[in-house]
């Protein structure tokens, strides 16, 4: 099948891509390197450096016919939200709507859409939250993701193209970006094994679903098949807390500093956790990755990068 890969250069996006290539798909690539890597593409995977807003992406799409385009490529910045509402809008919003127009004028079968548990449900009522709990988003950027979430369902209705939504938990993982605000795992990481000092924001028993980044691509690879549509929530149903998150980190790292605690965020969550039952109980996908083993496997993955 051929697949079009918006994000494809980025963290969750170049494993996806790895997993295509590897599973046997003709895989196409669109990023604008904005926050993604060239380090990251696949070499087996077609590369267009192209912004997902651009009116270029029309002729990627009549030049390439996917069948399948997983859409990944977002402004993924709360704090960054919030600061500049129009420019999340602009990625989120009207990049997502590009990319649903030249699916639907050039016969693409169906659309995979990377979405956010956390940030669409707001502060939640039951825990874990399912996919028919309230959405109350509480920044630009749940507000941009579960409006992309109406269009998906407006073009499904109009037009006939299918469409999965899959509202991500916190994804970790090797490639994670550490700089930006997005991922505690990659910046706490970071900072411990460059000998700096990580901050927990308020008292650290905010609680969050980590979820592994290769659990997350095999939930989009389980969702490809065309009788598979609506909406999917994808985690591990267990809560962590940040201070718990680092004291795992700092034994895994051999690590001697101390638990610092800096002034809470403001919006920011106090509990985030959702329920993936639909998920496996419909296609069979669990998360296979524990927490521990998956903040080895980071670790590991910092390490060889000198950090």
């Amino acid at each position: 099948m051929k697949v079009l890969v918006t994000g494809g250069a980025g963290f969750i996006g170049s494993h996806l891509v790895d997993r295509l290539v590897q599973e046997g798909h003709e895989v196409v690539v669109v990023d604008n390197l904005s926050t993604g890597k060239r380090r990251n593409l696949n070499r087996s995977a077609r590369f267009y450096k192209l912004d997902i807003q651009s009116a270029r992406l029309a002729r990627v799409f009549r030049n390439e016919r996917p069948s399948l385009v997983m859409h990944l490529a977002a402004q993924i910045d709360v704090r960054r939200s919030v600061e500049d509402p129009v420019f999340d809008a602009q990625v989120n919003i009207l990049g997502t709507l590009n990319i649903l127009e030249q699916a639907v004028r050039h016969g693409t079968r169906k659309v995979v859409f990377s979405s956010s548990g956390g940030a669409i449900y707001g502060e939640q009522e039951h825990f874990p939250a399912p996919e028919s709990h309230a959405t109350r988003p509480l920044s630009p950027y749940g507000i941009g993701k579960l409006s992309g979430e109406h269009y998906l369902a407006y073009y499904q209705r109009v037009s006939g193209i299918q469409f999965v939504s899959l509202r991500y938990a916190n994804v970790y993982g090797p490639r994670q970006d550490p700089e930006g605000e997005a991922g505690v795992v990659a910046i706490f990481i970071q900072k411990i094994l460059s000998g700096e000092q990580p901050i927990i924001n308020g008292n650290g028993r905010q609680t969050r679903d980590f979820v592994f980044v290769d659990d997350v691509v095999e939930a989009n690879l389980a969702v490809m098949g065309k009788e598979v549509q609506g909406t999917y929530n994808v985690g591990t149903s267990q809560e962590t807390s940040i201070n718990d998150l680092f004291a795992v980190l700092k034994d895994l790292t051999k690590s001697g500093c101390k638990e610092v605690h800096g002034p809470a965020k403001q919006g920011e969550q106090n509990r985030s956790v959702v329920d993936a039952t639909k998920l496996r109980q419909e296609l069979g996908w669990e998360p296979r990755v524990s927490l521990q083993e998956g903040l080895r496997r980071t670790v590991e993955f910092f390490r060889g990068q000198g950090t």
